[in-house]
């Protein structure tokens, strides 16, 4: 573990100084496709105009004799597409895998200038991120890059979930952290299928009727993810990193994502990823703060003064803990506005 004083020192000679504070912009939707796919590849520029992120994938979607191609596909993509402001990620191949490797060489030494983000699969430790970060250091050294490249992890092993504070401090190239649904559940040897989502085996049911124990009692389904979540967010904010929920498997299912990514947003998650088309702009929607409420944390904000004291707005008492509420609701609003014509529109910026 590096001492306070060495942790933003750069682990190479010639690697450029770690950041010290991780970029905040607009990553309502993390958009993946395959590089290997001609039909994804060609749709690429367009769908840049539309997110926040595309993020070439080479990992679980991608078969085994298709990952060298998926590979090379993506650094042609990104040396002939102009992404304009959509930033460009990759989730490279887990690190006990063959390709992680030749991966992480090829995509730093041809692209490295391009690319934003690494995103790490399956990661249990800050051992893991200690490796990555040690191998990103000498590459940006070898190829001249003069921006550090950042790391995101995925939460899909319980050993990871176990250690999250651990990998949120890790690195000072830590982005963020990805809830990975389907991993996770396999690694807790949870009895699910699904890719996301809740349960309808997973509910609560309330007491039987003393005077009709007979009469129907009623149920509610229950988040499998809201533990994991919640305490991935904490950790992303106690470290300075950007949470986000994972994939939602049913692509035919658009009310049960919508739901989903709101609970998400609502505990502090600032994107989602997107697998299909139809996702993306459910995610734009649901991370994009709505309207109404940033109108009322607006008004908030201007009636607080010096944010002290209290005052009653709308039959709604205010004070110096709900002002900052508003505060996280109005900076996100024109965060989003700047990049977003239609929401900077919608909120009268």
């Amino acid at each position: 573990m590096r001492t306070p004083k060495e942790f933003f020192l750069p682990l190479a000679l010639g690697a450029p100084d770690p950041l010290r504070e991780i970029p905040v912009k607009p990553s309502r939707m993390i958009h993946f496709f395959d590089p290997s796919n001609p039909k994804m590849a060609a749709k690429v520029p367009q769908i840049a105009q539309k997110v926040d992120v595309l993020l070439g994938n080479l990992e679980d979607a991608v078969q085994a004799d298709r990952k060298v191609e998926a590979r090379e596909g993506l650094i042609k993509i990104a040396k002939n597409t102009d992404f304009g402001d959509c930033a460009l990620w990759t989730r490279v191949n887990s690190l006990d895998s063959p390709w992680f490797l030749d991966d992480m060489l090829r995509l730093v030494g041809e692209i490295g200038d391009r690319l934003e983000v690494i995103m790490v699969p399956k990661v249990t430790g800050a051992w893991d991120i200690n490796f990555v970060d040690q191998l990103l250091a000498q590459l940006e050294a070898k190829h001249g890059l003069t921006k550090p490249l950042l790391i995101h992890a995925i939460l899909e092993t319980a050993g990871g979930v176990s250690n999250v504070e651990e990998i949120a401090g890790a690195s000072p190239r830590m982005q963020g952290m990805s809830l990975g649904p389907a991993d996770l559940a396999a690694s807790r040897r949870m009895k699910t299928t699904r890719v996301g989502g809740g349960h309808p085996g997973y509910l609560v049911r309330t007491d039987p009727d003393e005077t009709n124990p007979e009469a129907p009692r009623t149920t509610a389904q229950q988040d499998l993810w809201h533990y994991t979540m919640a305490r991935m967010v904490d950790a992303c904010v106690q470290h300075g990193l950007l949470p986000y929920y994972g994939p939602f498997g049913a692509i035919n299912d658009p009310t049960g994502c919508e739901d989903q990514f709101r609970n998400a947003f609502l505990l502090g998650c600032v994107g989602a990823w997107s697998l299909h088309p139809n996702q993306i702009e459910i995610a734009r929607n649901v991370f994009s703060p709505p309207v109404d409420e940033v109108a009322f944390a607006r008004k908030v904000i201007d009636q607080m003064g010096d944010g002290t004291g209290t005052v009653m707005i709308d039959g709604k008492m205010q004070d110096d803990a709900t002002v900052k509420q508003c505060h996280v609701m109005v900076n996100l609003a024109k965060l989003i506005a700047e990049k977003d014509p239609d929401m900077k529109a919608k909120y009268g910026f």
